[in-house]
């Protein structure tokens, strides 16, 4: 990795005039640009059958695994961009942390990080210490030519989530409590585990991810006062330390309705939206200068396939004003989605937005 920050993107100049990209810098745009989270996974066969009797982590050690997995849906579907595909506690994995993801429970911590003695645990993250990682990304691009792609990673109040808590929780109820009562230490805590995120996206960026996400998946159990004052530093830290390389940065919550301007206020360049709130309100609590990425429920793709055109229609409708729009699920792909309800979503957008 190189010791100075750069100023330009490591991302291969063909993506750079591409619809996601174009839609991430606010700029007009051929069509609306479609990705789904999670579109790499379980909802595809071909997935499946690749994945069979390999374990989470070990999946996301395997270069080739991990580049044929992360083209998988981009071949299929016709997405305007492919997400890395990895874990968000890959990187917490390569420092050393015992830790496993159980089938159907999910990451779990051997001994959850609660004293000032376990934050030595936490060491910081070098290249070296996820080489497969910079070998996929390189592979990916390679491939994908001028199809973007999108480096992901934790965010620092959801991967101290699972340390604290030991694994995935309801109610925070230890995360919380360590927040409240010790807020030195939580703080350190919060601080270290961005800058082992920064260094986890700056090992994508520089291998060629073209734009960067933040997944902050369990940040909608906070207040949004509790979010500005014990979250947001952390945060703002990871996006500051990537600003440099001039890719996109996109940040991304579940149940953050209350918190879609200060996310924005964070730094990214993106705020992913639930399909709780619609994409013009949404638009009206982030403010000017952000491009907005959302917000179909994943659920509705069960649904016949009018009913699925009828609700993406509603999210084209919203965010029709918007400065920059990608159209994305408000939230993963279900496991039990049918992959052609998918791929026909991709259709409808692009026909329906095509200029």
């Amino acid at each position: 990795m190189t010791g100075q920050q750069p100023t330009a993107s490591f991302a291969p100049e063909s993506a750079r005039e591409s619809a996601f990209l174009k839609a991430c810098r606010r700029e007009p745009v051929p069509h609306t640009p479609v990705w789904f989270m999670r579109q790499a996974g379980r909802s595809l066969p071909e997935y499946r059958k690749v994945r069979e009797g390999i374990a989470m982590l070990d999946s996301c050690m395997r270069p080739e695994l991990v580049t044929e997995i992360t083209l998988q849906p981009v071949r299929r579907h016709d997405v305007d961009a492919a997400i890395y595909f990895s874990d968000i506690v890959v990187p917490l994995k390569a420092i050393g942390i015992d830790l496993d993801i159980k089938p159907g429970v999910g990451p779990v911590v051997a001994e959850p990080i609660r004293s000032r003695a376990d934050l030595a645990r936490l060491r910081d993250l070098t290249p070296e210490d996820v080489s497969y990682v910079s070998e996929a990304v390189r592979m990916l691009v390679g491939e994908l030519g001028s199809t973007p792609l999108i480096g992901f990673a934790g965010a620092p109040f959801t991967l101290a989530s699972y340390l604290v808590e030991g694994g995935p929780s309801r109610n925070h109820e230890h995360t919380k409590a360590l927040m409240y009562g010790d807020p030195q230490l939580w703080a350190d805590l919060l601080d270290r585990l961005a800058e082992i995120t920064a260094s986890f996206l700056k090992v994508q960026i520089e291998a060629g991810a073209s734009a960067v996400q933040l997944f902050d998946s369990w940040v909608g159990a906070l207040a949004p006062a509790d979010y500005r004052r014990s979250v947001m530093p952390a945060s703002a830290k990871v996006f500051e330390s990537v600003a440099g390389y001039g890719v996109p940065r996109i940040h991304f919550g579940v149940g953050t309705g209350e918190l879609l301007g200060l996310m924005g206020e964070a730094g990214a360049d993106v705020v992913g939206v639930d399909w709780r709130v619609p994409m013009d309100e949404a638009a009206r609590r982030v403010g000017p200068g952000k491009a907005l990425q959302g917000n179909i429920d994943p659920a509705v793709l069960f649904a016949p396939r009018e009913a699925v055109e009828a609700k993406a229609r509603e999210v084209l409708d919203a965010a029709a004003g918007l400065e920059g729009h990608i159209f994305n699920l408000g939230h993963g792909v279900l496991p039990n989605t049918d992959p052609e309800a998918l791929t026909r979503l991709v259709e409808y957008v692009h026909e329906q937005t095509a200029r």
